[in-house]
Formats: structure tokens, C-alpha cells, sequence
């Protein structure tokens, strides 16, 4: 007999809660950042914000979301597999337009660096959240279960390093400054 849902969902509640939680508490502070350092991007282009910013704060709102999801008392897996495959195939998709956002960037040249953290990494984030949900809703809920939390994680991770090179990026003086 197959184990009940409550049962396979309550040994990572814990996990859920403080993943989402930290992606809660992250996300505020992404706001206060952009609040204090609008007045030097402003001078920027609007682009770099749309580009590096935005999904800084959308890898800290899916993580939340997905954490959100799955601490929530379903009676199946169906739903909140479906629903956390619709915010990987969602993050996927985005990551594509942030992908072609970059290749645009008429002010700044990405460089390796931030082609792996802010493009290559989300991918594989969402691809896992998007393949766990998949799984979840299958009903093969181990594999599911360790693809989004691991998925979920690493944007929490992804979302640190990239506020933080937001952050220091523009305490360095933004674009003239770190192309010397």
C-alpha cells in the first residue's frame, strides 16, 4: 500500500519552512538594496535591472512559492505536483528571455561568470523543480521530492551570490568601474 500523502510530505516540512522563509527574508532585503542603490542605477540603463535584479528577486519568490506549496496539507500529489511543474516550466521559459535579455545588453558584456549564475544555474534550478513537480504528480514522490527541494535550494543559493554581486557591483561604480 502506497505511503499517504501527509506522511511523505511531513519529514521536509521542516526543510520547507526555512527554505521559504529564508526566501521570504531575502526577498525584503533585495528591496531595501535596490531602494539605496536606485539613485546610481538609475543613471544606468533599466536594462541591468530587468536582467540582473528582477530574477534575483523571482529565483527568492519561486523558492517561497514552491516552499509554500508543499507545506500546504494536500490530500494527493497531483495538485501540488502540478502546480510546482508550472512554476519550473514557468522559470524555464523565463530564463530563456533573461538569456536573450543578456546577449542584448548593449551597456555591459557578460562574462562567464554571470552567464553561469544568472542563466545556466536557474535553468538547471527550474529544470529540477519542473521534473520534480512532474515526478510529484506521478506519484513518484522520493525522486520528486529531492529534484525541488534541491531545485528550490539552489535558488535560494543563486539568489544570495546574485544579490551580492548586484550589491557590489554598483558599490564599485556600475559598469565604467569594473570594465578597467
Amino acid at each position: 500500500m502506497p505511503e499517504s500523502v501527509p506522511s511523505l510530505l511531513a519529514p521536509w516540512s521542516s526543510f520547507y519552512v526555512v527554505t521559504g522563509s529564508s526566501a521570504a527574508g531575502l526577498t525584503g532585503l533585495m528591496f531595501v538594496v535596490i531602494s539605496l542603490v536606485r539613485a546610481q542605477e538609475a543613471q544606468s540603463s533599466r536594462d541591468g535591472i530587468s536582467t540582473f535584479s528582477t530574477p534575483t528577486v523571482m529565483h527568492f519568490a519561486a523558492s517561497l512559492f514552491v516552499s509554500a506549496i508543499l507545506v500546504a496539507p494536500w490530500r494527493s500529489l497531483l495538485y501540488p505536483g502540478v502546480f510546482v511543474a508550472i512554476v519550473g516550466l514557468y522559470g524555464v521559459v523565463y530564463i530563456l528571455r533573461i538569456a536573450l535579455r543578456t546577449k542584448r545588453l548593449r551597456t555591459y558584456r557578460a562574462d562567464l561568470e554571470d552567464w553561469t549564475w544568472y542563466t545556466f544555474l536557474p535553468f538547471v534550478a527550474y529544470g529540477a523543480i519542473f521534473g520534480g513537480g512532474l515526478e510529484l504528480s506521478a506519484h513518484a514522490a522520493p525522486k520528486g521530492l529531492f529534484a525541488v527541494a534541491g531545485g528550490a535550494l539552489l535558488l535560494v543559493f543563486i539568489g544570495i551570490h546574485n544579490a551580492w554581486d548586484v550589491v557590489t557591483f554598483l558599490a564599485t561604480g556600475g559598469p565604467t568601474a569594473r570594465s578597467e
